[in-house]
């Protein structure tokens, strides 16, 4: 059984797709269609920055996505290798569940580059800048992190956002409880703790309003039929059915990514091979939380020819 994974905010960069872009109409046609989508020339910022522009959350979102799905349709157009032939599910991270969706057809390019457009507003208007934040523990597994987690909080947010591999959790919420978590790390048994460059403290209860957006523009643009079973992050588990999957979309935005359970999870049904299509993030984080596993990362036109071979 075979995955196809796709990352999640944290791996845009100055520079990406350009290459893709250069050496393939299939990519160029996806920069194109979400630049006309959002009504802005994101693919010039994914190709030229400025960098503090790629990563407001309101363009990195779109252009991580983007990036994953000209990944794909180069490797379904030009190499003829597609998804739903060679594939058995999908999962994303956080915002890589809306690029695996797309992946699978639940949603048109153009709604998905709206969504996250849309999702990337409503997450950093959510919290006054400087009240909320987030910190990477490392060394950590869930256990510690939570109970990190309980004793910073003093009546504020300080809540799992991510437990990503068996030794790097995220913590997220107000500024002062998180200063506190960090500040408190060796006395749980924690490696380090990092304050990490975010706009917004995603996926905890700061993020209600947020969620409440996205509940009424899923309304809107509902998820349609997919092609391939979708491992959700609020559950770590498969969903094929399109209502279910709106419902888990809004609880992401303040729920916990469970990516070290979804990965077991795939494990556990039988994936084997976990394909990372638009980044360098995922794989390794796979190949952390089970050592069996296969997992390739996927971003340049040789990763994609290599994988076309390997598995066309």
């Amino acid at each position: 059984m075979r995955a196809f994974v796709f990352p999640g905010q944290g791996s845009q960069k100055v520079g990406m797709g350009a290459d893709l872009a250069d050496a393939s109409p299939a990519a160029r046609e996806v920069f194109e269609e979400v630049d006309e989508a959002l009504s802005q020339n994101l693919s010039k910022i994914m190709r030229d920055g400025p960098e503090d522009q790629l990563t407001l959350t309101e363009n990195a979102q779109p252009a991580i996505m983007a990036n994953s799905i000209a990944t794909l349709r180069v490797l379904e157009r030009e190499f003829g290798v597609k998804l739903a032939d060679k594939g058995d599910c999908v999962a994303g991270h956080s915002l890589g569940e809306y690029s695996a969706l797309c992946a699978v057809g639940a949603f048109s390019l153009a709604d998905t580059a709206r969504l996250l457009k849309l999702r990337g507003q409503a997450m950093q208007a959510a919290v006054p800048v400087g009240e909320g934040a987030m910190c990477a523990l490392l060394g950590a597994d869930l256990e510690k992190a939570q109970a990190l987690a309980d004793a910073a909080a003093e009546g504020e947010v300080c809540q799992v956002a991510n437990d990503n591999d068996p030794g790097q959790v995220v913590l997220s919420g107000h500024k002062a409880a998180i200063e506190r978590a960090v500040a408190m790390v060796k006395d749980h048994g924690i490696k380090r703790g990092v304050l990490l460059p975010v706009s917004a403290p995603f996926h905890c209860d700061l993020m209600r309003p947020a969620a409440d957006a996205m509940a009424e523009a899923l309304e809107r643009t509902a998820p349609g039929a997919f092609t391939l079973p979708v491992y959700a992050n609020v559950t770590a588990s498969e969903v094929s059915d399109p209502a279910q999957e709106r419902r888990l979309l809004v609880e992401q935005v303040t729920g916990r990514v469970r990516w070290r359970e979804s990965v077991q999870a795939m494990r556990a049904a039988g994936a084997e091979s976990f394909i990372e299509l638009g980044g360098k993030v995922l794989g390794p984080m796979i190949g952390r939380i089970d050592k069996e596993a296969q997992a390739v990362s996927v971003i340049a036109m040789a990763d994609i020819e290599a994988l076309a071979k390997e598995i066309g």
